[in-house]
This record gives C-alpha cells, sequence and structure tokens, in this order.
C-alpha cells in the first residue's frame, strides 16, 4: 500500500464556502478516483495546518492512476490558490527500495509534463514534502 499525505494550511483571506469547495473537491477524489482504495479528509490537529487528507492505494500502477486523475488535477486549480502552507509525504509499506524512487519519478513527469500546475505550486508560501518540484522542474516556469 501507498499511503499519500497532504497537510494544509490555508490563507487568512481565503473565503469559507470557497475552502468548503475545494474539501468537498477531495472527498470526491476518496469516492470517485477508482485507484483510491481508502481515504480521510478532514481538520488537520496537532500542527501549523488546517485541514489534511490521505488516499491509500494498493501499488505503483494505482498511485500513478491517482496522481494523473483529471479529477486531481481539477482540484489542484480549485484548492491550491486557497492555501498558504502545504505538506505532501507518502508512505509505504512495499519493501522494494524503488518505490520511492518511481512515487519521485511520478511526480517529476507530472511537474515536467504541467508548467501551469508548477506556477500554482510555486504560488503557495511553502510546499514541501515527497512531491515538491526541483529546481529542474521550476525552471520551465514561464
Amino acid at each position: 500500500m501507498i499511503h499519500h499525505q497532504i497537510r494544509l494550511a490555508m490563507r487568512p483571506d481565503a473565503p469559507q464556502d470557497k475552502v468548503d469547495g475545494a474539501l468537498d473537491m477531495l472527498r470526491r477524489m476518496g469516492r470517485e478516483i477508482e485507484a483510491v482504495t481508502y481515504w480521510t479528509v478532514g481538520r488537520d490537529v496537532g500542527g501549523d495546518f488546517d485541514y489534511g487528507a490521505m488516499f491509500a492505494v494498493e501499488d505503483i500502477e494505482g498511485y500513478r492512476a491517482y496522481m494523473y486523475d483529471p479529477l486531481h488535477r481539477q482540484v489542484d486549480e480549485i484548492g491550491l490558490p486557497l492555501v498558504r502552507n502545504m505538506v505532501s509525504h507518502d508512505l509505504t509499506d512495499d519493501e522494494d527500495p524503488a518505490t520511492g524512487d518511481l512515487i519521485r519519478q511520478i511526480h517529476a513527469e507530472r511537474f515536467a509534463g504541467d508548467p501551469a500546475l508548477v506556477a500554482l505550486i510555486e504560488g503557495l508560501g511553502s510546499y514541501a514534502g515527497s512531491s515538491a518540484p526541483g529546481p529542474a522542474e521550476r525552471e520551465d516556469t514561464p
């Protein structure tokens, strides 16, 4: 299994109705993306973040399907402009040491193929974790 988790601190000026809409879209991802085995979206407890989400997939093929699902990209477009700071992490019980590299490769390819997504990420105050784009991905951003 691979567990993809995000933690979100919202912008102080983000309208609550827009935040609620973005959270509803995250919930849609859990319900509608076929690769997702189980998921949760809710308040983040015990840190500097307001909300969090976790999506579990069976394997690296499911992870790729989840990351490239059009609904995921739609959520990025709607939600990221509301976010001040974000952390993204992946946890896996897959004993294959290549799994981490494959996860990073999926993210690198996704960012390299979508300069508008990189621009959304660059609009955040901070973004860290297993899926943060590196300098190579950011260089192509206009």
